[in-house]
């Protein structure tokens, strides 16, 4: 009742505010103007990363289904534009621009991306019948602490969930000791694994068992970097090193540690492109699928440093053998499981260039890990289409299963 009345409010300042500022984007948040287009799903992700990764579920339900995405931001928004897709900024959690925006659009079925909770919208959807899910579901410890502190507006907004999809099994326990019902659980799955999965690796070859790829590394990497290729060299003298660092304006500050050391410098940047360069700088953006392809080994950056790591999930498509520094809070599970499966080893700055050297001298060693990476990765991220096949009944459309499998 707090929180109703309390938005009511809210939202007859935001409308005076609108009219004032003539702020569009607050406008369509709002859902004044032109109203937005009838749909049989209604998708919401919060930004670019949300609805990037889910891209594959999105295209396979808009095939034969009307789709609107929303999201937060005007990014987003206009991404998912240009994939073709009705899309628009999210109607605010406010009682008026719900109703204006359900009136309109009257979905059969309403999706979530990873871990958006708004109770108004929430009990609105309820109120009309119109069916929720939530697909790569979070729920860190955080989150649940706080949301178990509120049981009467958690509880309600999970049970009225139809379909629940977690990211990983400690959101899924998270959920269900928070409400919700068993019944609504849907194999998990890993939004962020669909578009890896679908990468179809390279080939192996003598190119790839020659080249190191550092990828995506931060500020005090570099140089550790350059000083383990170098002394791998002496003993393997055609080790090849990429070195794509995470930030290219930095690449005139790494630029100076190759040339410090009085190596040849090739800048992707100026042009450089052969894949006979002993050393080439990547100092662009958008080409890292071209340097996963090259190299048979990778050492993923902001791991060395304390960055947290970065995802292994790309150079696993790739089929790379993964290397990575000690730093990896952000993607814990998944190194645990490729190390596990032996797909990926912890180094350090000071034992890099002797399991490099052990690497180059028996290539099958990292083709077995490049191939157990890409298991990993094909295990974990399942067959999206009983999820896509689920979503359908949910819309009450026909099942198709142009996704089982894949």
């Amino acid at each position: 009742m707090i929180y109703a009345a309390t938005t009511r409010i809210a939202e007859g300042a935001l409308r005076l505010r609108a009219r004032l500022s003539r702020s569009d984007s607050l406008r369509e948040r709002l859902v004044g103007g032109a109203p937005p287009a009838a749909a049989d799903i209604w998708v919401h992700g919060a930004s670019v990363g949300e609805l990037t990764s889910a891209r594959p579920i999105i295209e396979a339900l808009a095939s034969d289904l009307r789709l609107i995405v929303t999201t937060n931001s005007e990014t987003g928004r206009d991404m998912v534009a240009g994939w073709g897709l009705s899309a628009r900024l999210a109607p605010l959690d406010l009682p008026g621009a719900l109703d204006r925006f359900l009136n309109a659009v009257t979905p059969a079925l309403q999706i979530t991306l990873e871990n958006e909770f708004w109770p108004l919208r929430s009990r609105l959807l309820g109120q009309r019948g119109i069916a929720q899910a939530m697909i790569g579901a979070r729920m860190s410890q955080r989150s649940a602490t706080l949301w178990a502190r509120l049981p009467g507006v958690i509880q309600p907004m999970l049970q009225r969930l139809a379909a629940v999809s977690a990211q990983d099994g400690h959101s899924e326990a998270r959920l269900l000791q928070l409400g919700l019902p068993q019944a609504a659980l849907l194999p998990r799955l890993d939004l962020k694994l669909l578009t890896p999965a679908r990468i179809a690796p390279p080939e192996d070859n003598a190119l790839r068992d020659r080249t190191l790829l550092a990828a995506s590394t931060h500020e005090g990497e570099e140089a550790a970097v350059l000083d383990a290729w170098m002394a791998a060299r002496r003993e393997h003298p055609d080790l090849r090193l990429i070195l794509a660092t995470r930030h290219p304006q930095r690449g005139d500050e790494v630029a100076a540690l190759i040339v410090a050391r009085g190596l040849p410098l090739a800048r992707r940047s100026a042009g450089a492109a052969a894949t006979t360069d002993p050393l080439l700088l990547a100092d662009t953006l958008g080409e890292m699928d071209r340097w996963y392809a090259q190299a048979g080994i990778c050492l993923v950056g902001g791991s060395l440093t304390d960055r947290g790591g970065h995802t292994p999930w790309e150079p696993a498509a790739h089929r790379c053998a993964i290397l990575t520094g000690p730093h990896v809070g952000n993607f814990l599970d998944a190194y645990a499981a490729l190390t596990e499966a032996g797909a990926a080893r912890q180094v350090s700055a000071g034992d890099l260039a002797a399991i490099l050297a052990a690497l180059r001298a028996d290539p099958a060693v990292a083709r077995r890990m490049g191939r157990a990476a890409r298991d990993v990765l094909d295990d974990r991220t399942g067959a999206p289409g009983a999820l896509v096949d689920r979503l359908r009944d949910l819309a009450q459309r026909p099942a198709r299963s142009d996704m089982k499998g894949r």
